[in-house]
């Protein structure tokens, strides 16, 4: 079944501002807030494509869904997916596409009914988990977004205990560090420091907790100074606890911090990625242009990427363009 018009899913990325693996280890406070930094899935009409050009991820949430929502094709649809988050840099830009994915193929298959929020979250969790094996953050965070305080779970998504959007009066820096992450083998050797007993692991979780806390509480108060504080403080367990920084990444966020006096924090899983950091709005142009020139010098493989906090996923109308719908 193809749509007769186009269709686009449009989901931002996320940071996590503190408690990575908190949402999946069972206890701990975690905070995530999107980012404007959207990918977008565009659904379009017409046959769908040649099995041998299908995506991966495609096709497999096509499969996922034809068990769902009875009546689907036997293949997906043709689609085009766009980002503007950095690739496996923490910024959970692959949930971002699979979030997309679903809700761009479930609104095409159901012709004017929609699919619940709260089900398109559920189902794209259960989705990668099999994959993963990893926490619902990302899916919440993305969906729902804003800045979410969440309680973790074992399994199953976390508890969101309080949201909060991010003061118009802030803005959001990301600085991509040009390295990868890797998500799948970090989650196995957390879950096996989990499975061991492992005291450091206790002792970041500790830190970490406290550090949500800390961020919460700043970003209730609309203290940037203490967030900033909170945030590396969320940082530094990161990094002294579990290894999960690099000189790479420290060395980035001393230049941020000597040059443009912006505080950055890992987020993700680490051993490469993206660092954030929250300053003035009226500040910002001026901050990111200080980190682009420090990093020309010293880290040109860097990125500087300025960003605004972003509401949950959504549909988009296709801009029409001479009469005609774009790409139509």
């Amino acid at each position: 079944m193809n749509p007769i018009h186009p269709i686009r899913a449009a989901v931002p990325c996320r940071a996590c501002l503190s408690g990575e693996d908190l949402d999946w280890l069972g206890e701990g406070r975690s905070v995530s807030l999107a980012l404007g930094l959207m990918t977008t899935v565009e659904v379009r009409p017409g046959p769908a494509p040649d099995e041998a050009v299908e995506d991966g991820w495609q096709r497999e949430v096509w499969v996922f869904l034809r068990a769902r929502l009875p009546g689907l094709a036997p293949r997906p649809p043709a689609v085009t997916v766009r980002s503007e988050a950095p690739a496996a840099s923490g910024l959970s830009s692959s949930t971002a596409r699979i979030v997309a994915l679903f809700r761009a193929f479930a609104d095409t298959s159901l012709r004017g009914r929609r699919v619940s929020d709260a089900t398109i979250t559920r189902w794209a969790y259960q989705f990668e988990f099999a994959v993963f094996n990893g926490g619902g953050m990302d899916h919440l965070a993305v969906v729902e977004g804003g800045a979410l305080l969440l309680d973790g779970r074992e399994r199953g998504l976390p508890v969101v205990r309080d949201r909060l959007e991010l003061p118009e009066r802030w803005r959001v820096i990301v600085v991509d560090s040009g390295t990868r992450k890797d998500t799948r083998h970090h989650i196995r050797d957390v879950r096996a420091q989990l499975a061991s007993g492992d005291p450091a692991l206790a002792a970041y979780r500790s830190a970490a907790d406290e550090a949500s806390g800390r961020v919460w509480e700043a970003l209730r108060r609309r203290d940037l100074a203490e967030l900033g504080a909170a945030m590396t403080a969320a940082h530094e367990a990161m990094r002294d606890h579990q290894r999960m920084s690099t000189p790479l990444l420290e060395e980035l966020r001393a230049v941020a911090l000597r040059s443009a006096g912006l505080p950055l924090k890992l987020s993700g899983a680490g051993g490469g990625g993206a660092l954030v950091g929250i300053c003035p709005a009226d500040e910002a142009a001026e901050t990111a242009a200080r980190l682009v020139r420090a990093l020309l010098v010293s880290h040109p493989g860097a990125r500087v990427v300025p960003t605004t906090a972003a509401p949950g996923a959504r549909r988009e109308p296709v801009p029409v363009v001479g009469g005609q719908r774009k790409g139509s």
